[in-house]
Parts: structure tokens; C-alpha cells; sequence
């Protein structure tokens, strides 16, 4: 199988922050705004989960959500998933099934700076957050400001920028 063939196969369509995407579930039931933290401006579903594809040479860029997101492993190459946390810690995980380093499932926790990319021709994945993932709550890393932050981890931060 290619990445083309997940692509059409599951109807995946360009993500902002590179690679591929289709919601494959939204719940049906919502957390009101006033249950929330106040990092949330608004409703959320209960959870949302995701297909998620990176071919050979593409990845996704440091960004963050409001919310912990769940990693899964699904076809393809190994995922190389890199995470600075607010401490400055860079964590970095494969995830995958072939290997004992390998692992196929990991949780970004909220606030976390992460990125992604393919160790092959592709890697096919899925991401559940919960509370569910509104673009709302999706900020993009600004390379110069991460760099500042993370002056550790310039050469990860300006290989996995968009800026």
C-alpha cells in the first residue's frame, strides 16, 4: 500500500499543518463552555478522532492544542513524534509496532509543543482528542518565538517550522 492509496481510500484532505487528514468521528454530545478550564472559549464535544497521513519528506509543523491528544499507529512507516515541554524537555518518540523502542500509542499532554514526521515512504496514524479538537484551540509555533523559548532545540524547531 502507498500513501496515495490512504489518501483516496479514506478521502483525506491537505491539514494546515501538513500532511493529511479526515475527521473519522466527532461524538454527538457536547461539555458546555462552563465545565470547561478557561482556556476553552466555547462548547467541545466530549472527543474527536482522526486519520492522519505523512508521506516521505513532509511533516507536521510545532504546534500545540488545548486539549491532550492521543497518537495511534496504523500502517506504514514508524512516526518520529517530537515534544518540547514547558519545562524545555524534548521528548522523542517512535511510534510504531516493529521494534522494542517502538510503541503504538502516545499522549501529548495540553500545552506540550509537538511535531511529526514520517521515518519511510509514509506513516498512516490517528489522533483522539478530548475534550474534542476545535481549530479554535489550535495554535501554530512561530519558529523565531519557539527558538527564543527553546534555544536548546533551534535545529529540531527550524526543521519542523512553516516559517
Amino acid at each position: 500500500m502507498t500513501a496515495d492509496f490512504w489518501i483516496k481510500k479514506l478521502g483525506l484532505q491537505a491539514h494546515p499543518e501538513g500532511g493529511f487528514y479526515k475527521e473519522a468521528y466527532r461524538s454527538d454530545e457536547e461539555i458546555p463552555a462552563k465545565a470547561l478550564p478557561p482556556r476553552f472559549k466555547g462548547n467541545r464535544s466530549f472527543s474527536t478522532a482522526i486519520y492522519y497521513l505523512l508521506g516521505e519528506g513532509d511533516f507536521s509543523a510545532f504546534h500545540k492544542i488545548l486539549s491532550d491528544e492521543t497518537w495511534h499507529f496504523y500502517a506504514g512507516k514508524p512516526l518520529q513524534l517530537l515534544v518540547i515541554k514547558p519545562n524545555g524537555e524534548l521528548q522523542e518518540i517512535k511510534l510504531g509496532i516493529d521494534e522494542s523502542q517502538q510503541r503504538p500509542q502516545f499522549t501529548v499532554k495540553t500545552g506540550d509543543w509537538f511535531a511529526a514526521k514520517s521515518t519511510g515512504a509514509y506513516t498512516l496514524c490517528g489522533c483522539t482528542v478530548a475534550p474534542g479538537f476545535d481549530f479554535n484551540d489550535f495554535e501554530m509555533g512561530d519558529a523565531l518565538q519557539l527558538k527564543n523559548e527553546f534555544p536548546q532545540h533551534v535545529e529540531i524547531i527550524d526543521a519542523l517550522s512553516r516559517d
